[in-house]
């Protein structure tokens, strides 16, 4: 297992930051929640956007995937035209790949691209922007766990 530090993720943060706004420019993001949802809030305010929404899927209980994937609360894009979708990590791609088609479903006007910290070279989908590739399971420093005794 790898532990992720919150400097690293700030070193990461401003190397995608400049790389986004260098080629794409986005006019919003579309977080995953729950994974995406750090890497969302610091690039919005690295590339001083506003425009920061989230979406949900769930293809993973616990750390076992599931057969199916379920994408919900998609936000209101039919006023912009480019948007980043953003997670903390690309493992097998399903997730992504179903959740870039419901959005260019309902949104067929948006140019589509992919951020993410980390992704695995196996991955069915490759994103457009990241920082690290996963050799192993990675501990994130957003990673929670409440103590038992609390």
């Amino acid at each position: 297992m790898q532990f992720y530090s919150y400097e690293e993720f700030c070193v990461d943060v401003n190397v995608l930051a400049k790389e986004v706004k260098a080629s794409f420019a986005p006019e919003a993001i579309v977080a995953i929640a729950r994974g995406g949802m750090t890497l969302g809030h610091f690039l919005a305010e690295a590339l001083e956007m506003r425009d920061l929404y989230a979406i949900n899927s769930i293809h993973y209980e616990e750390t076992r995937k599931l057969d199916t994937i379920e994408v919900f609360n998609v936000p209101n894009l039919s006023k912009v035209t480019r948007v980043l979708v953003v997670d903390d990590i690309i493992d097998s791609g399903e997730t992504m790949i179903e959740i870039k088609r419901v959005l260019l479903e309902k949104y067929p006007h948006i140019e589509l691209k992919v951020a993410a910290v980390f992704y695995k070279e196996k991955a069915l989908l490759r994103p457009d922007f990241a920082a690290r590739e996963a050799t192993q399971w990675i501990k994130f420093f957003w990673d929670f766990e409440i103590d038992g005794g609390a």
